[in-house]
């Protein structure tokens, strides 16, 4: 994903800002990997495969974005936990 798209992002539910944890890039500097967290309501988007998942919280599969999560926190990347 383009930092430039990345920039035009906010959260969903509030629309408040973004802020990105980069855990990988191409060597364009596109984003690959990474995470997108709203400070005002705690939620966190992870980007796979250069797309971010910012799907309500109702459609978001969280057994299957644990095990991410996990393996960027053990990369000693990330020290949160989905919603």
């Amino acid at each position: 994903m383009r930092m430039e798209t990345i920039a035009k992002l906010c959260c969903p539910f509030d629309k408040e800002e973004l802020d990105l944890t980069i855990l990988s890039q191409d060597l364009s500097g596109n984003v690959l990997e990474g995470i997108l967290h709203c400070k005002t309501c705690k939620r966190i988007y992870p980007i796979i495969k250069g797309i971010p998942i910012m799907s309500p919280d109702e459609y978001r599969e969280k057994k299957y974005e644990q095990p991410m999560l996990d393996a960027f926190a053990e990369r000693g990347k990330l020290l949160v936990r989905s919603k």
